[in-house]
């Protein structure tokens, strides 16, 4: 299942904590080799999880950590700001724009495509349910399959590099539509993701305006 839960909640859930952060460190720093930190107990963390981001979250039917990503909202610090804004040629500063970052599926997941996709579901769940208009992020070559797959493209702002080595700023853009191909990819009904969304944030949604 998909649950939402900023920072200070994770005290309720130390199990999907740990599990997102060792799972973090796997995928980043073990195999994808980025220059990231990690503590002495084998967690991933970096001064963003310390400003009571709110993360999405598959948790695998044990009660552990299955993928996750994080968001923040992009009028207070984000890492695009801080460090990437060489990739734009705006600052991305809009109340109803919001940060993702650390996309990680846990390595033991038994299909991680599938993940991927149920994660991409909740963010734009999310987005459409806070009436956001987009998501900004930073992304490598390889990440472009995959958007490409799910059927859910960014609008690229600027690119450094070439090939695989190349990494971008993009805005991700929410609405029902992408909300139904994500889905569909998922395998799941998108009144499932509404349900999630609900379970943790209430039924009344805001309003989108396109």
């Amino acid at each position: 299942m998909i649950r939402y839960l900023y920072a200070d909640q994770f005290g309720a859930y130390p199990k999907l904590h740990t599990g997102m952060l060792e799972d973090r460190a796997a995928q980043f720093h073990d195999r994808l080799k980025w220059d990231v930190t990690v503590d002495a107990n084998g967690y991933e963390r970096d001064q963003y999880d310390a400003l009571n981001p709110l993360y999405v979250i598959w948790e695998t039917p044990a009660g552990g950590h299955g993928g996750s990503m994080r968001f923040l909202p992009s009028t207070g610090r984000t890492m695009l700001n801080d460090f990437f804004s060489h990739l734009s040629d705006r600052v991305i500063c809009d109340e109803r724009i919001w940060e993702t970052t650390r996309f990680c599926v846990s390595p033991a997941a038994p299909d991680g495509a599938r993940i991927a996709a149920l994660l991409m579901l909740a963010g734009a769940q999310l987005g459409v349910g806070h009436g956001l208009t987009h998501a900004a992020g930073v992304f490598d070559a390889r990440m472009i399959r995959i958007y490409r797959k799910l059927g859910w493209c960014p609008k690229v702002l600027g690119t450094q590099g070439r090939g695989q080595d190349a990494i971008s700023a993009g805005l991700w853009t929410f609405d029902a539509d992408h909300l139904a191909r994500l889905a569909a990819k998922a395998g799941v009904s998108t009144e499932a993701a509404a349900h999630w969304y609900a379970r943790a944030f209430g039924h009344k949604q805001a309003q989108f305006a396109a």
